[in-house]
């Protein structure tokens, strides 16, 4: 316990060498851990990093009050458990889709025009989206990449991915929000 107090009063200090050390020691059980729960040690290694990516950016601002073990064990626990929660609502909504009828197929008129006028819509709201933003968001939700895919190609933090994926989303909402109460 005191040699990682230790360690985690390095990292604070900016130390890279004290955060080599934590990453080593941790990096593999806590993959095993996460992979575990997730069932993809793929998706597994992408928990444990961006961990290790949060607990170094943030490494000034951290309060940790127990054992850093349990702190790493912790939050790997947590956003293991938070992606099995996204992918299940992701299987419901995928499922919920698939076993609707598709307004692209359908037969009824109204509904077709109803379905293309939204898309339309929907278009012209992400076309008035900043190109970056418009970018992330289409790497994202239409080509199935993950924000540190995204990140690394785009040159970005995983950070800035997270905040204007969150922008893109505010306005898709609101935009279909006002949307909606028009018709």
């Amino acid at each position: 316990m005191l040699d990682e107090l230790l360690i985690l009063k390095k990292i604070k200090g900016g130390d890279i060498k004290a955060f080599e050390e934590l990453f080593r020691r941790y990096y593999f059980p806590l993959c095993c851990y996460a992979a575990g729960i997730t069932g993809q040690m793929e998706v597994a290694e992408e928990i444990v990093e961006e961990l290790f990516y949060v607990l170094w950016k943030e490494r000034e601002r951290l309060q940790i009050f127990q054992s850093v073990k349990s702190y790493l064990y912790r939050a790997t626990r947590n956003q293991s458990l938070q992606y099995c929660e996204h992918e299940e609502v992701r299987n419901r909504y995928r499922e919920t889709v698939l076993t609707t009828s598709n307004p692209e197929q359908s037969t009824d008129p109204h509904q077709q025009m109803e379905y293309e006028e939204l898309e339309r819509f929907i278009n012209g709201t992400l076309e008035k989206l900043p190109v970056r933003r418009r970018r992330i968001f289409e790497m994202h939700r239409l080509e199935g990449r993950k924000y540190v895919e995204i990140a690394t190609q785009l040159s970005l933090s995983v950070k800035t991915v997270e905040a204007e994926m969150t922008k893109a989303l505010r306005t898709l909402r609101e935009e279909v929000e006002i949307y909606i109460h028009m018709k």
